[in-house]
């Protein structure tokens, strides 16, 4: 039976898929091959680039006019400045492939003399001249993963590919495809990290032959819906509209999420493997949850990637609701290509709302296991079952005032650490019996929590506004108040609360706790001071 893939290639005969050369705009890319050009094929991890590259590869094949390749040179990682080594695990790579994809074994029976003879910095070089000359048609090759490979070793790659460049198509491929994460820049950005001087190296003309680069999109609605419909069609079992509509949502069409909810639905959780259930709203985000709860390898290794530097840099502005400065633009752009986030016209947000979910409980796992002994969510529950949230912030508000500059000093995301602490202190509690929305960019200037909390057979929704206090009080309070208010009305809240954390230098506490009751348009807002 088939199912969802969250793991390697798609395989369309084991996996719900959408055929994946239509990830592509397959007229342009033959343009470009057609033409001779060298581009850049780049998008986030996971999110169908090598099955993309497996289908070009297959699609090219079965004309006339090329024979084309596809290798991934990941193997070469683990060398990483050793270019000899780095180069002799490309050559047997490609080699390989050639002989298992199009059963020609011309590399595999020269590979080592090739690699004796030319030596490490020209063996790929002369592999290709000699194979191309060797081949009937043109070459055609796909490179996959290749910025895993650093420093020497990935400028030694890019300088024979163009090396090779002006030979082709009659003594080197005619065309070349490289894949990864990253665009390759132009001369003027490009930058290629090194180990050994743990700097970066000026790139120089490693691959100024580059014509385009062309970036995988995720998928549209539309394509969200088509490849849950393949699922419909397969077992007879529906998505109800709300739930397709929350799987949009939730993922705003990144692929490996796509299938992941997909999976989890369907695959794991028990309502859901009976065909006989439709999938509903409900279920889709329990999968959330499930996926988040677990850390899956996906969702843990953008975890892992809020730790470097120029990360931070662009992440923790977005987290603030403030703006970025003094930040170099390669960091922007390294972000958006990890996929991180997205330019909107509102301008950078995080990618979607289960990576901006992810985020913050990632960033205060730590935190949240301290808090586990301290705070016990029955402490803030009504008898008919609501949240209490006058006497859950109350607690967080003594909580902040007693412990905030040893907890704070604890966060690599210093300037965003209240937000933070904020929320990990929240997520203690509503883990037992609800969900937090959380909506945060560059230049809000706050941070929106819906704290929806579940009781009886309702669903009880509080609004709680982020604010750091940079002007007069009075003035934060007017913007809050009016913030908090629109906020309510967005997500038909009945309940709003204002939180203003006050930062200046040398302001005492007594000065800086409050509470107080406040109207907006009839709607009673409870304001915080900290």
């Amino acid at each position: 039976m088939k199912y969802f893939n969250t793991a390697g290639p798609v395989n369309c005969d084991e996996h719900y898929c959408l055929p994946p050369i239509e990830r592509f705009d397959l007229e342009d890319i033959e343009r470009l091959i057609d033409q001779k050009k060298y581009f850049v094929l780049h998008a986030p991890r996971q999110t169908g680039k090598t099955s993309s590259l497996l289908a070009l590869m297959e699609h090219l094949n079965a004309g006339k006019q090329y024979r084309c390749l596809y290798v991934n040179v990941e193997p070469a990682q683990a060398a990483r400045e050793n270019v000899k080594e780095a180069m002799s695990a490309v050559l047997n790579e490609t080699a390989f492939n050639a002989f298992h994809y199009l059963n020609d074994d011309f590399l595999e029976m020269e590979k080592d003399r090739i690699m004796k003879s030319s030596g490490a910095f020209l063996a790929f070089q002369t592999a290709l001249s000699l194979w191309a000359k060797n081949s009937d048609k043109p070459l055609v090759l796909l490179i996959d993963e290749v910025d895993a490979m650093v420093g020497d070793s990935l400028i030694s790659l890019l300088r024979q590919l163009r090396t090779g460049y002006a030979k082709r198509p009659s003594l080197f491929p005619q065309s070349v495809i490289l894949c990864g994460v990253r665009d390759v820049r132009d001369v003027r950005d490009y930058r290629i990290h090194s180990d050994i001087e743990k700097s970066v190296i000026s790139g120089g003309s490693a691959f100024n032959v580059k014509a385009e680069s062309l970036r995988l999109g995720d998928f549209s609605s539309d394509e969200v819906k088509r490849l849950y419909q393949v699922h419909t069609e397969d077992t007879g079992q529906a998505f109800e509209p709300d739930a397709m509509d929350q799987v949009w949502e939730l993922t705003r069409g990144q692929p490996w999420l796509v299938n992941a909810l997909g999976y989890e639905v369907c695959s794991k959780m028990k309502e859901g493997r009976n065909r006989g259930n439709p999938v509903t709203l409900k279920m889709i985000r329990q999968a959330k949850e499930n996926l988040i709860l677990r850390r899956e390898t996906h969702l843990d290794q953008l975890a892992d990637k809020l730790k470097e530097k120029r990360v931070r840099g662009v992440i923790g502005p977005i987290l603030e609701g403030t703006s970025i400065e003094n930040i170099p633009h390669d960091n922007i752009q390294y972000v958006l290509d990890l996929g991180l986030i997205d330019r909107s016209a509102s301008g950078l947000k995080i990618a979607n709302p289960i990576y901006r979910e992810i985020i913050p409980r990632a960033l205060t796992t730590i935190a949240q296991y301290n808090l586990e002994p301290l705070y016990r969510p029955s402490w803030y529950v009504l008898p008919d079952g609501r949240l209490d949230a006058n006497a859950l912030l109350a607690a967080f508000q003594e909580f902040f005032r007693e412990n905030s500059e040893i907890w704070l000093e604890r966060f690599d995301y210093k300037e965003a650490g209240p937000h933070l602490l904020m929320q990990a202190f929240l997520q203690r509690i509503v883990n037992s019996g609800g969900r937090i929305d959380r909506e945060y960019g560059l230049g809000r200037g706050r941070t929106d929590l819906m704290l929806a909390w579940n009781y009886g057979s309702g669903v009880q929704k509080v609004v709680i506004e982020l604010k750091i206090l940079y002007k007069s009080l009075e003035a934060t309070i007017a913007d809050g108040l009016e913030q908090t208010a629109d906020y309510m009305d967005k997500c038909g809240a009945e309940e709003g609360h204002l939180v203003i954390f006050d930062r200046r230098e040398g302001r005492k506490w007594e000065d800086k706790i409050f509470r107080k009751e406040e109207k907006r348009d009839g709607t009673v807002i409870v304001v915080w001071g900290m």
